[in-house]
């Protein structure tokens, strides 16, 4: 049994993630989101995310009774952005541009990518609980990513396209 959860906390963070926001309406329809780094593709086909959030989080219950949320994946330059959805603020949104995506819930502006999904599936994961989405709609541009590592926020640098990684 692992005892040392900082020091597995700190492994963890040698992956490098990417850095999202996952939105959805509430049952009032005012908009909801968080910031999030535990996100992943999972299937082609069906198209089909995962992301995960903690069971302690306020968020919650609105994320478990929503039918649809989107993940936007967060460009370089909105590292403002994902501190102000990392933190509690009274209205998130606020000053924030976005729209209704297909599925009705918040795409934020200017991310490089974002998946609306279907709520599919929920599985238990210890003090998270994970979120299996089936994508419904999806769009993408062609920006930089927010990144994340050991604690840090940081920007991809990317090698020549036309070099040959060692196998």
């Amino acid at each position: 049994m692992i005892s040392d959860h900082r020091s597995f906390r700190s492994a963890l963070g040698r992956f490098v993630t990417g850095v999202t926001i996952v939105t959805t309406l509430d049952e009032a329809g005012r908009p909801v989101g968080l910031t999030a780094n535990s996100f992943n593709s999972v299937s082609l086909d069906p198209p089909m995310v995962l992301w995960s959030l903690a069971r302690k989080s306020q968020n919650l219950a609105v994320f478990q009774r929503s039918r649809h949320y989107a993940v936007n994946i967060l460009a370089a330059d909105q590292r403002a952005l994902s501190e102000r959805f990392a933190r509690p603020v009274e209205d998130r949104f606020a000053g924030v541009s976005w729209r209704p995506g297909a599925c009705g819930v918040p795409v934020l502006a200017g991310v490089t990518a974002v998946f609306e999904c279907r709520n599919e599936t929920r599985v238990e994961g210890g003090d998270h609980l994970v979120f299996l989405g089936q994508v419904e709609a999806f769009d993408h541009a062609d920006r930089a990513p927010l990144i994340y590592h050991s604690g840090r926020y940081a920007t991809a640098s990317y090698a020549d396209p036309s070099a040959v990684l060692p196998e």
